[in-house]
């Protein structure tokens, strides 16, 4: 049998050798054939006329262009339809070389998830790479095959619009979640329901100084090899096809031409063998960030920096031939990156079948298959995260009398699906898209009366509508509000000074308070937001993020107790803007506050604490879990030794639920400063009432190390405390131990 198993692998393994030889050998069979121009072609992107995310590139040859072999992707053409017409273009070339179909299907296609930010606070990985399955399945099936994601950036300024499309601010959680999505993704490139993963931005993107879209990075070479590049190895790990580099400038070289990045790193150091996409517009735009004078010496150091496909600039199509002829560039430079994206076509299988994802029967029943709305409300209720709960006035029973619902949230529709959702053609969202208002209809039934008033708007300064509000509020038993920020107040471009709740909804929040009736707030955002008053006051608070397509159901299940919360805080929420950037993986300085109101010659502020609102890892749950018994199997290890660590955790209420338990360490001493506390592994575990788990975790080499000053990734000897919880600042269980030299 063994001898079988081992024959079978090897057979295995020359098979996968063999295909990809060939697919190999017939890359360079075609690149043989190809001119200059075409050739360049491969390496041009347009977009389609159906959804624009950037400035279109006005062209009225495009047609013309794709029949030239001058194209060789697109994005923003949406459907078989579309998809088809144009590959039919593209078949009358001379090589009839496919185009490629991108699209930025960041949290669903036509079924959408929660935001990124909202999933990763699910903190539950086999959810996020289901969702990123059916969200390439229905992509896949309308004529996609590439998106334009995961965003895997790490974020620890909420001013930052684009945090809504990330992992948060953790380095470990972001790569785990980074490595699920592509997972969920790609599966087996070339299946019918499969789409490359475009990992982006590379580098450093989340830490635009002031949070502000399209700007400078300037950090250490340390830090970016600690904290921003880790999630990037993990999605390469994972298998990702291609990677999009990033708008921002690093240390004053800009990513779409930095050789350290792109040549140094990702194609040396981590051997990828993908392609790299540019940003939308990013290789011109070197001209603008004062790097280069014009398209030409945009295109000379994009092309030799790594940037394989040029975006929506046209400087590679208008300057890499004269650039080749003028023997500034070699033509093997534009031929690796033509071969790294021939390659992807021909591992999808588009050079066997163009017209592969262009079924419209698949597409139509991709599209609406209801399994996919079921496991939409399953993953938007595993997202919600329960921040308050006075006196247990959540669940609420399905047998209240009358129940106000109130605020600009509560009848929207297509607003639930978040920024960066994917807006079809002729889909009535209204009809598709389950609101609030109709969640809790659906949910409640003829048992309860529903009353409404929308009180304000999101922005603005009209309180007309209080009046009317309170007096709705004063009929019913309990009353529930849906406040936050536009949905399109969170990404791309859409960074905010300001990140308080908008508007005037926190004093209609007030003046409902007054009223004496029970209030439950829902806060939906694609970002951490400053509420500080309503946080003080209101007994009950979700946030409930932006959600997708079954966004009112899911939070009925939640408000009802049919889920009970269970999801974590992805990122640090800050009392006021003043603490940005704040994140709990800190170093300590040399005068550390020792409490909130330490104030004299410490590092704290005069006029605030130094302690967030809510903090990283935080959730609560209509459950207790108690944690106890730890045991370390030993407390003096040498560097290749393991450490297995084991706790008891309970349910000690009455309802089921689920708690992520998490595992954090700090070493105390060394090389150089390390964080007062960092997040190292962690568990989703389901308890039944009053039932007991014990949950095993394992602490080796790589958990302990960390790059040294010289950017050797080393474990080095000395003490580290070890700390088990359910945030980072409540924890539980505390221990320590003892690496020491062989």
């Amino acid at each position: 049998m063994k001898k079988i198993l081992v024959t079978s692998l090897l057979l295995i393994g020359f098979v996968s050798f063999s295909q990809q030889n060939t697919i190999d050998q017939k890359v360079d069979a075609l690149l043989n054939k190809m001119t200059i121009e075409e050739k360049i072609g491969q390496l041009n992107q347009y977009s389609g006329d159906n959804q624009a995310t950037g400035p279109i590139t006005i062209n009225p040859n495009k047609e013309s262009e794709i029949k030239q072999g001058l194209i060789g992707s697109m994005l923003n053409v949406l459907g078989t339809k579309y998809t088809r017409q144009y590959q039919e273009l593209a078949m009358q070339s001379r090589l009839k070389i496919p185009l490629l179909f991108g699209q930025d299907v960041i949290h669903g296609y036509k079924t959408s998830f929660p935001i990124p930010l909202a999933e990763a606070a699910s903190w539950d990985l086999d959810a996020m790479e289901l969702s990123a399955r059916i969200t390439a399945t229905e992509a896949a099936a309308s004529g996609i095959h590439w998106t334009f994601a995961p965003m895997v950036d790490i974020s620890r300024d909420p001013r930052w619009g684009r945090v809504m499309e990330g992992a948060g601010e953790d380095t470990y959680l972001a790569s785990r979640i980074a490595y699920a999505r592509v997972k969920g993704f790609q599966g087996k490139l070339g299946d019918l329901n499969s789409v490359m993963a475009c990992v982006k931005h590379f580098a450093a993107y989340g830490a635009a100084i002031g949070g502000r879209d399209y700007n400078s990075v300037d950090m250490s070479e340390r830090m970016l090899w600690e904290t921003y590049l880790p999630p990037f190895k993990s999605a390469l790990d994972a298998g990702a096809a291609t990677i999009m580099n990033s708008f921002n400038d690093l240390n004053g070289v800009p990513a779409t031409g930095n050789k350290y990045l792109l040549r140094d790193i990702l194609k040396g150091k981590w051997d990828f063998q993908g392609f790299v996409v540019s940003d939308w517009g990013s290789i011109g735009e070197m001209v603008a960030h004062g790097y280069v004078k014009d398209s030409k010496e945009a295109a000379f150091a994009a092309i030799t920096a790594g940037t394989d496909m040029d975006m929506e600039s046209n400087a590679y199509r208008h300057n890499l031939a004269q650039l080749v002829k003028e023997n500034q560039i070699s033509i093997e430079l534009i031929d690796d990156a033509v071969k790294r994206i021939m390659r992807k076509k021909f591992e999808l299988g588009l050079f066997d079948d163009p017209y592969k994802y262009s079924n419209a029967k698949r597409e139509q029943k991709e599209i609406n298959n209801p399994e996919h709305r079921k496991i939409s409300r399953e993953v938007a209720a595993k997202s919600i995260v329960l921040l308050k709960n006075k006196n247990s006035l959540l669940p609420l029973s399905k047998n209240t009398k009358k129940i106000a619902f109130i605020g600009p949230m509560v009848k929207e529709h297509k607003a639930n699906m978040g920024f960066w959702a994917v807006d079809l053609p002729n889909i009535d969202y209204d009809k598709g898209i389950v609101s609030q208002w109709q969640g809790l209809q659906n949910k409640v039934g003829k048992n309860t009366e529903l009353l409404y008033a929308k009180g304000c708007e999101v922005e603005g300064y009209n309180k007309q509508g209080f009046a009317e509000a309170v007096a709705t509020a004063m009929k019913a038993d309990v009353v529930i509000m849906s406040i936050g920020e536009r949905w399109n107040m969170s990404g791309e471009a859409k960074s905010r000074s300001n990140i308080h709740l908008p508007g005037v909804q926190e004093d209609l929040v007030k003046a409902i308070q007054a009223t004496g009736k029970p209030v439950v707030v829902l806060i939906n955002a694609g970002r951490p937001l400053v509420f500080n008053w309503t946080a003080d006051n209101i007994p009950s608070i979700l946030y409930t993020w932006w959600l997708g397509s079954e966004a009112g159901n899911a939070i009925a299940d939640v408000l009802f107790g049919d889920y009970n919360p269970s999801a974590k805080l992805p990122m640090t929420f800050p009392r006021d803007e003043g603490q940005i950037p704040i994140y709990y993986n800190h170093f300590s300085t040399g005068r550390p506050a020792a409490d909130e109101t330490a104030t004299h010659y410490v590092s704290a502020y005069i006029d605030l604490k130094n302690s967030p609102k809510y903090p990283f890892g935080f959730g609560l749950s209509y459950t207790q879990f108690d944690y106890a018994a730890l045991k370390l199997s030993k407390t003096k290890i040498k560097e290749n030794e393991t450490i297995e660590v084991s706790f008891e955790l309970k349910n000690s209420g009455e309802v089921m639920g689920e708690e992520v338990v998490q595992l954090y360490l700090h070493d105390q001493v060394g090389s150089v400063i390390r964080p007062v506390i960092e997040l190292k592994d962690f568990q989703k575990i389901k308890l039944n009432p009053g039932e007991t788990k014990t949950i095993y975790f394992t602490i080796d080499r790589e958990k302990l190390s960390f790059y040294d000053k010289d950017l050797n990734w080393i474990a080095e000897p000395g003490d580290f405390d070890l700390m088990i919880g359910s945030s980072s600042k409540d924890i539980r269980l505390r221990s320590a131990f003892e690496l020491f030299k062989k």
